[in-house]
């Protein structure tokens, strides 16, 4: 004997259209023109320089405080007449080479930690022991090893970007669900691929971030080694820059060299990292 489920009619309900329903509005012009991120900054820096410009004229001394319109006039010349570029190139190159080698170096040490016990050992008593250390102090051995070059700046900027670069990144494997290490497991991944294909794909945001502290400790130890003993092989950037129109008492030049270390640093914020974190880990979700 088979039970079947009782069959219900079918009917059809009219539904009655909604006639008091008011529509929604659309937002006023200038509620939506203040939801965008981009036109606050802008409107934050607008003020910010009203009040630098306003306070240079009450305060009527160009060699203590330089106004807004003095410094851009001076930084359009300098750029101009090609001495700022110059500057922003050697410190730049400088800047990448030891970065780069600085983050390389970090991720392979933190790839290290998190394989074995011996690496998770290193890196422990490595970043306990320089991490704190300021890396212009290293600056004066950096000279008596490496000689009053490029490759002393190097070795400063390599030391400013190592640590935490690889705090950060081990700190992001560490992070990585145990269900991802299964699955790499699994799959039967191990040493540089099991670390290339799981580890950090998953520790990614830990890792751009990790970049970006280390791109703004290696941009303040630049200009302050630079300051320190000035040229590089006879050739100086922007710390060098802003160190002789100090002497000088160029102090709107000292300004302009100020703000082309600030706009690099906001173009390479903009442009760069936020482009990879839109692409990956805010595409991927893991992100907002």
């Amino acid at each position: 004997m088979s039970i079947h489920p009782p069959i219900r009619s079918e009917y059809l309900r009219e539904l009655t259209p909604l006639q008091d329903m008011a529509l929604a509005q659309p937002l006023p012009v200038s509620t939506r023109l203040w939801n965008q991120a981009w036109l606050r900054k802008i409107i934050l820096l607008a003020a910010l320089i009203a009040v630098w410009e306003l306070t240079a004229r009450s305060y009527d001394n160009d060699l203590m405080l330089p106004g807004f319109v003095q410094t851009l006039q001076v930084f359009i010349s300098d750029m101009a007449s090609g001495e700022l570029p110059q500057k922003i190139t050697i410190s730049f190159g400088t800047l990448l080479k030891g970065y780069v080698i600085g983050s390389v170096l970090a991720l392979m040490l933190s790839a290290l930690a998190v394989s074995t016990r011996f690496g998770r050992d290193l890196l422990g008593i490595l970043t306990s022991m320089f991490n704190p250390l300021p890396a212009i102090a290293l600056l004066p051995l950096a000279l008596l090893w490496f000689g009053l070059g490029e490759n002393s700046l190097i070795f400063v900027l390599i030391h400013s970007v190592m640590w935490p670069m690889a705090l950060n990144t081990y700190s992001g494997f560490l992070g990585v669900s145990d269900t991802l290490r299964m699955a790499g497991r699994n799959y039967g991944l191990k040493g540089a691929r099991y670390v290339a294909h799981i580890l950090i794909p998953a520790a990614l945001p830990s890792i751009l971030s990790g970049l970006k502290i280390g791109w703004a400790f290696a941009w303040r130890t630049l200009i302050a080694a630079e300051l320190v003993f000035g040229a590089s092989s006879g050739q100086g950037g922007l710390g060098w820059y802003i160190f002789q129109n100090r002497n000088e008492l160029y102090t709107d030049r000292v300004f302009a060299g100020l703000a082309s270390v600030i706009i690099i640093g906001l173009l390479v914020e903009g442009l760069i990292f936020s482009s990879i974190e839109k692409l990956t880990v805010k595409r991927w979700g893991m992100q907002r």
